[in-house]
C-alpha cells in the first residue's frame, strides 16, 4: 500500500501511531523595514512606529516582524515616501505633511491650517470619506495608508522674541512643518523646513528665530526653552496633525488576509497609543518648562485672524490649479463645517467651563 492509501484508510491517529508523519507547509515568515522620520529620542512619535512592529509581531507569533529604523539609518527623514514608493523599504512611519512640494494633497492626509482637530480627523478617515479619499490620492505613489498616531493640537512654538502684533512676524525666519508655512509666508514669515533634530542648533545660533515642533513633552526634550524664552499657542496651522504608516502596495497585497488585518490592527493600536500618551506626558512637561523660566504667550488675535484669512484664500487657489485637492478639500471642509457645529455643543463648551472652574 503506498503512503496516500495508507494515510487515507488510517486516519490522523492510526499514521501517527505508526510512526509516519504527513507533510505539514511551515508558513514562510515575513521581514519588512521600516523607515521613520523622526530620531529615537523622541520615544513617543518615534515609539509609536515601535509600537506597531511589537503588535504585529505579537498577533502573528512571531511570524511576521518589522524593523524599525530612525531618521538617517536607511534614509533621510524627508527621503521616506520615495523610499515606500520604489520598494526600498516595506514600510515608513511619517507626517504626511512634509512632501506636500510633492503635491499639496499630502497636508490633508495629516494637517493644514485651521483644519480638524484630532478626533475630527480620526473620524473622518475612518467613518468618513478621508481613508478613502486619501488612498485613492496615494496610490499614485504606490503606496496605501494607514493612521499612525496623532499628537492632538500642538503648541505654536519656540521664539527668541516677544510677538506683540502681525508686524513682528514680517521677516521673521521659523521653523515650521508641513503646509503652515506656506501661510506664514503669506502674513511675512519666511518659513524653514529643518528635520527635527536639526532645529535646535539652528535656534541656539539665530539661524532661525522660531521653531515649532510638537509639545512640551518633546519640546523639552530638545531643549528648545534652553535658547528661546518665549512659548506660544496654539499651533494654528496643526490643530490635529495625523501621523501615518505608508506600506508599499505589492508589499502590502503580498501579505495573506490574515496579515493584513494584522497590520489594520496593529496600526489603530499605535494611532491610539501615541494620543493618550501624548495627554499624559504634556500636561507635566509643560508645568516643568514654566517652572523653569518660560514664558507662555497667546499668539496676537491679529495674527491669527490674519492668518485664517490668508489660509482660506490659498484654499480657494488649490482649488483652481489642483485636481485632486479640490475634489479631497471639498469632502474635508464640508466635513469640518458639520464638526464644528456639533463640538461648539458639546466638547467646547464642557471644555471652556471645566478649565475655568480654580478649585479643580
Amino acid at each position: 500500500m503506498d503512503r496516500r492509501q495508507l494515510i487515507k484508510n488510517a486516519g490522523i491517529a492510526g499514521v501517527l501511531a505508526a510512526g509516519i508523519a504527513p507533510a505539514v507547509h511551515a508558513q514562510t515568515a515575513i521581514r519588512w523595514r521600516l523607515a521613520s522620520s523622526f530620531p529615537k529620542s523622541l520615544d513617543t512619535i518615534f515609539g509609536a512606529a515601535e509600537v506597531f512592529a511589537a503588535k504585529v509581531k505579537a498577533m502573528s507569533g512571531g511570524k511576521f516582524e518589522i524593523s524599525v529604523h530612525a531618521a538617517g539609518e536607511l534614509m533621510p527623514a524627508f527621503g521616506v515616501v520615495d523610499g515606500v514608493q520604489q520598494g526600498s523599504v516595506e514600510a515608513a512611519h511619517t507626517a504626511p505633511y512634509y512632501f506636500f512640494g510633492k503635491d499639496e494633497c499630502f497636508a490633508l492626509g495629516c494637517a493644514i491650517p485651521f483644519g480638524l482637530n484630532s478626533r475630527q480627523m480620526t473620524a473622518w478617515m475612518y467613518d468618513g470619506n478621508g481613508l478613502k479619499l486619501m488612498r485613492e490620492f496615494y496610490s499614485k505613489f504606490n503606496i496605501v495608508n494607514f493612521p499612525g498616531g496623532n499628537t492632538g493640537a500642538q503648541m505654536g512654538g519656540w521664539f527668541r522674541k516677544e510677538i506683540k502684533s502681525l508686524k513682528d512676524i514680517k521677516g521673521m525666519k521659523m521653523r515650521i512643518g508641513g503646509f503652515g508655512g506656506k501661510v506664514l509666508e503669506r502674513i511675512g514669515g519666511v518659513p524653514q523646513n529643518i528635520p527635527g533634530g536639526e532645529i535646535y542648533p539652528a535656534l541656539e545660533k539665530g539661524t532661525i528665530d522660531a521653531a515649532e515642533w510638537v509639545g512640551p513633552y518633546d519640546d523639552q526634550k530638545l531643549g528648545f526653552n534652553k535658547v528661546a524664552p518665549f512659548y506660544y499657542y496654539p499651533g494654528w496651522w496643526e490643530g490635529g496633525p495625523q501621523l501615518d504608516f505608508f506600506i508599499n502596495n505589492k508589499a502590502f497585497e503580498a501579505l495573506s488576509p490574515e496579515n493584513k488585518a494584522i497590520v489594520e490592527s496593529a496600526a489603530a493600536y499605535a494611532h491610539t497609543y501615541m494620543q493618550a500618551k501624548y495627554d499624559v506626558l504634556n500636561p507635566n512637561a509643560l508645568k516643568q518648562l514654566v517652572g523653569a523660566g518660560s514664558k507662555l504667550r497667546p499668539f496676537p488675535k491679529d495674527m491669527m485672524d490674519a492668518a485664517f484669512k490668508e489660509a482660506m484664500g490659498l484654499y480657494e487657489e488649490l482649488n483652481a490649479k489642483n485636481e485632486s485637492w479640490k475634489k479631497i478639500y471639498a469632502d474635508f471642509s464640508k466635513f469640518r463645517k458639520d464638526q464644528n457645529l456639533w463640538f461648539q455643543f458639546t466638547e467646547a463648551k464642557f471644555d471652556s467651563f471645566m478649565q475655568s472652574q480654580k478649585n479643580l
